[in-house]
């Protein structure tokens, strides 16, 4: 049997639906001898009719009908392909996997993450909320395809899209006498029951820095590596805290109260994404459009990344 085309079954088709040879011809932008040549070189390799002369027209033989019902089948087939190509063209289908560190995977990031799933209905998600090491670790073993860190990052090498930088925010129980400033200083914890983040983290380093730097004894009498943690120990009455805004805010309303700290100290993170390979075209469009959605919607004052 000889080779039969992909333009001769284009043409088959063509005709099948419009109806004449010169419909056909008017739909695939050749002439209509070009049509006719193809259905017979068909024909001839099918070594059957498709086609009978009725009038002044073409009527398909039952050969041709029960052709076209296979032939439609892969057209669908082909259609689905170029679909989910358009798709993955406008990264709106497939799988994004994202480990985020906990002050934004609490409430901030799902919000955000819902809306952007809602123009992309054929996009799954799988979401992580895990302390910044092991985002890291879990973007250099290639589980998620981009991660949200705490800077600076330990490990080095790692592409990373800097976020808009945020002040973090003094935190303490509804009714205490400090709520009552518009912003608190170091002395203002001086004495206070404190609730802290964990040695060895920058962050900790950064605000036993500031306190050091004015003399300020404070009594530590909790450390978690969690931000939550650190705002349910405050909204309990135990004590005070410097958080990232992000925890602090989904906190109001809970039992605690925010102030802005002075001096600022900055909650930097980054995302991250595998050193092993370019980002997906769906993670770059994720973190684009976080960026824009801190610098337009988090809480506190975003610097420009």
């Amino acid at each position: 049997m000889a080779r039969v085309n992909l333009r001769q079954v284009e043409a088959f088709r063509a005709v099948m639906l419009s109806g004449s040879v010169t419909a056909a011809a008017s739909v695939m932008g050749v002439t209509q001898p070009a049509v006719s040549r193809m259905l017979r070189d068909l024909q001839s390799a099918l070594k059957m009719p498709l086609f009978e002369k009725k009038g002044s027209g073409l009527v398909p033989t039952a050969a041709g009908s029960a052709l076209y019902t296979e032939v439609e089948r892969s057209f669908h087939g082909l259609d689905r392909i170029v679909a989910a190509a358009e798709e993955i063209r406008t990264r709106r289908t497939g799988m994004l996997r994202v480990a985020a560190l906990p002050a934004l995977a609490n409430g901030f990031m799902p919000r955000f993450a819902g809306k952007f799933l809602m123009e992309r209905p054929n996009l799954n998600l799988s979401l992580f909320g895990v302390i910044s090491p092991i985002v890291v670790d879990w973007v250099l073993n290639l589980q998620c395809d981009v991660g949200f860190a705490e800077v600076p990052i330990a490990h080095a090498g790692l592409p990373i899209v800097q976020m808009p930088a945020l002040p973090r925010v003094a935190v303490m129980p509804e009714g205490h006498q400090l709520a009552e400033k518009s912003a608190i200083t170091p002395e203002d914890f001086e004495g206070e029951n404190f609730i802290s983040l964990t040695p060895g983290s920058s962050s900790r380093h950064l605000i036993d820095t500031i306190f050091a730097k004015h003399n300020v004894s404070r009594t530590l009498r909790v450390e978690t590596a969690l931000s939550e943690i650190m705002c349910g120990m405050v909204a309990s009455g135990l004590g005070v805290a410097i958080c990232d805004p992000f925890t602090a805010a989904e906190f109001s309303g809970r039992g605690v109260v925010s102030r802005p700290f002075l001096p600022r100290i900055d909650f930097d993170f980054a995302a991250v994404f595998p050193p092993q390979r370019g980002p997906s075209p769906v993670a770059t469009d994720f973190v684009q459009a976080f960026v824009q959605h801190v610098r337009q919607s988090a809480p506190g004052e975003p610097q420009q990344a």
